[in-house]
């Protein structure tokens, strides 16, 4: 199985800045895994925010670009999403995901909850 804690979220004013971090752990995690993060509004279907893979190469959806960045420590089994210039649509439940390869659904955290509102 594969454990994923994650961390971080919180309220925030817009403009400010926030850092998740979700620690993966279990017999069946690799470090060859891609990690990555999604949040899901209420009223819309769960979204791809980052992800990175092992050669630390990343996607990010446009709407995040030159403000949020995703990056792993593979010693520690941690992958962190810092987010900059938070603005009130990025409010949602953020969820990290760890998946063997891009055709599988891969593992879920629980979820934490990111507001940005003055």
């Amino acid at each position: 199985q594969v454990q994923l804690v994650e961390s971080g979220g919180g309220l925030v004013q817009p403009g400010g800045s926030l850092r998740l971090s979700c620690a993966a752990s279990g017999s069946l995690f690799s470090i060859n895994f891609i990690m990555g993060w999604y949040r899901q509004a209420p009223g819309k279907q769960r979204e791809l925010v980052a992800r990175i893979f092992t050669d630390g190469s990343t996607n990010y959806v446009d709407s995040v670009k030159g403000r949020f960045t995703i990056s792993r420590d593979n010693a520690k089994n941690t992958v962190y999403l810092q987010m900059n210039s938070l603005k009130p649509e990025d409010t949602a439940v953020y969820y990290c995901n760890v998946k063997r390869n891009l055709m599988t659904d891969g593992y879920w955290g629980q979820g934490t909850q990111v507001t940005v509102s003055s």
